[in-house]
């Protein structure tokens, strides 16, 4: 049993001073151009989400995360209530 790999095609138009700058960079690396455009567009890709999914804190906002960490906030009453009618709800007691 062989796994088929599946694959989509991408297309782009680039200057000619581009595709030489991009094929001298792959020959350098002893690459394709087809394999050294898919590994940096890849490497940028992955580069892009983990910006957009990093939470960056000032220091002020740090201190006031691990303040809330390290001393929580007593529950609002409402909250209280609704862990009640939890632990009923699961005959937790």
């Amino acid at each position: 049993m062989s796994s088929a790999i599946s694959t989509a095609r991408l297309e782009a138009r680039i200057s000619t001073d581009l595709h030489t700058l991009l094929k001298r960079a792959a020959e350098i690396q002893g690459r394709t151009m087809t394999d050294f455009v898919v590994s940096a567009v890849q490497d940028a890709a992955q580069r892009a989400i983990e910006q957009a999914e990093v939470i960056r804190l000032t220091l002020a906002d740090q201190e006031c995360f691990a303040q809330a960490l390290l001393a929580p906030p007593q529950p609002a009453p409402a909250l209280e209530r609704a862990f009640v009618r939890r632990r009923k709800l699961l005959g937790v007691e």
